[in-house]
C-alpha cells in the first residue's frame, strides 16, 4: 500500500481501482440506458412483451452475479496480503471441483465430463502424479457428473495414488478440444505458501485457488 505524501495530487483528484467503476458495474448502469432507451422508442403498435422484458433483465442479471464471482475467485486467487487464512477456514471440510490432482483409493472419484457438443467420440485420459499418461479410455459422448472407479481402458485396477485427469473431444478423426477434467475432494486443510493460498486435500494431494471451480457441501 502507498503512503499518502504531502506532494501531488489531492485526494479529490486521484483516481485509484476502488473509486473506478467495475466491470460489471459500468456495463449494468449501461444496460440500464439502452433498456430506457429501447422502452422510449418502441413501436406502440408493438410493445414489448412482459415476457421480453423479464427475460433482458433476468440475462443480465446473472451475468452481472457471474462477473462479480469471477472477481471474487480473481482476488483470492491472487493471495492479496490482505487476505487472512480465517478468510478460508469455512473451506476445510467442504468438497470442492479441482482440475489439479486428486487422490484416488477404496471410494470412487466423482469428476465433471463436458465433452465438445459436436463431438462424436470422447477420450478420458489418466495421468499420474508425475504427469505419465497410464490410461486412455473411450467414455462416449455423455455429459455431467460420473464415477471413475479407478480402472484402466483394459479394465484393470490402479494403485492407489494421486491423479489428474484430461478429456479428448473428436470429431471423426480430427480433435476438437483437450481439457483438464475437474473432480472433487474434500479439505482437510488451507495454508499459505508466499502469496498464494494453498489447500490440502483428502490423501495429500494439494491444489490452487486458481484450481478450484466450485465448492460444495462435504461428505
Amino acid at each position: 500500500m502507498t503512503s499518502t505524501a504531502p506532494v501531488g495530487p489531492t485526494p479529490a483528484t486521484q483516481t485509484t481501482s476502488s473509486d473506478k467503476p467495475s466491470f460489471a458495474g459500468g456495463n449494468f448502469e449501461t444496460f440500464l440506458k439502452m433498456l430506457t432507451t429501447q422502452i422510449r422508442n418502441q413501436d406502440p403498435l408493438n410493445p414489448m412483451e412482459g415476457a421480453d422484458f423479464a427475460v433482458q433483465t433476468a440475462t443480465f442479471s446473472g451475468v452481472e452475479q457471474q462477473v462479480r464471482t469471477n472477481d471474487l475467485l480473481q482476488k483470492m486467487a491472487g493471495g492479496s496480503g490482505d487476505c487472512s487464512l480465517t478468510s478460508f477456514a469455512g473451506w476445510i471440510g467442504t468438497r470442492v471441483k479441482t482440475t489439479g490432482g486428486v487422490y484416488f483409493a477404496d471410494r470412487p472419484l466423482v469428476m465433471d465430463i463436458q465433452p465438445e457438443i459436436s463431438a462424436d467420440r470422447v477420450m478420458l485420459i489418466t495421468q499420474d502424479a508425475s504427469g505419465a499418461q497410464i490410461s486412455v479410455e473411450d467414455i462416449g459422448t455423455g455429459r455431467g457428473l460420473v464415477e471413475w472407479f479407478g480402472k484402466n481402458g483394459s479394465g484393470q485396477q490402479l494403485d492407489p495414488g494421486v491423479y489428474t485427469f484430461r478429456l479428448a473431444s473428436y470429431r471423426g478423426d480430427t480433435l476438437i478440444s483437450e481439457k483438464s477434467v475437474p473432480v472433487y475432494s474434500q479439505v482437510d486443510e488451507v495454508a499459505r505458501q508466499g502469496k498464494e493460498i494453498v489447500l490440502s486435500l483428502e490423501g495429500g494431494a494439494t491444489a490452487k485457488i486458481s484450481d478450484i471451480t466450485a465448492i460444495s457441501a462435504g461428505d
